[in-house]
């Protein structure tokens, strides 16, 4: 994982310095900036090592509002900054101590991607790749554990999507994200169950999302 990492942010550096060289002499596409505002769906692709009790974790599809920033260094790249905030009942499912259920978190997940575009006409497709940093906060236990805590966790991510313009300032977006993230969770159950059971969480959710956009 740090080693993806790592390659990753290696080559967002290495895209960004050589698309400023390239863009360094011209003035037309340099410099802007592009806000999109998405509704998205947050679907987990969870899964998860409980330790002592076994079993496997559950957690929500959420919908929410997402706002994306971007500044292109010319026509084809660019940096963008993706922000948006989810809350997922959790559950831990098929433990020797049946289903327990584990409250609900909320997740902050900046993403930091770098995107290639492919202009050309109206229609203009983009790929990008980068890395999130996911903080778990407004965690309620449920009925069964007496407290649950989530490490900080760092991940990356994959983009793909289309913008359609609709003029030189507006247009439509559609845009799929594959999350690589996941967490080591402590949930102390010492009430219920008697023990403090820890957790390997990956929670790895696809983001489905179609909004609006404006260049200025």
């Amino acid at each position: 994982m740090k080693k993806v990492i790592v390659f990753l942010l290696m080559i967002l550096i290495g895209s960004t310095n050589l698309s400023y060289a390239q863009s360094s002499g011209t003035d037309d596409a340099s410099g802007k900036w592009q806000f999109r505002l998405r509704g998205i769906v947050v679907t987990p692709d969870e899964s998860a090592d409980i330790e002592a009790i076994g079993g496997d974790a559950s957690i929500s599809t959420a919908v929410v509002p997402e706002l994306d920033i971007s500044y292109f260094f010319d026509e084809n790249w660019s940096l963008e900054l993706i922000l948006a905030t989810t809350k997922h009942d959790v559950e831990a499912v098929g433990t020797s101590a049946g289903d327990i259920d584990l409250g609900h978190v909320w997740l902050l997940p900046p993403t930091l991607t770098g995107q290639y575009h492919f202009t050309g006409g109206n229609l203009v497709p983009y790929l990008g790749a980068g890395v999130n940093l996911t903080l778990f906060y407004g965690v309620d236990e449920g009925p069964v554990a007496d407290n649950v805590d989530y490490d900080t966790a760092l991940g990356f991510a994959f983009q793909g999507g289309v913008d359609y313009m609709l003029n030189d300032t507006w247009f439509l977006n559609v845009d799929i994200k594959k999350m690589f993230m996941g967490t080591d969770a402590t949930i102390d159950a010492t009430t219920a169950l008697g023990a403090t059971v820890g957790a390997d969480v990956d929670i790895n959710p696809w983001i489905f999302g179609f909004g609006v956009g404006v260049k200025l």
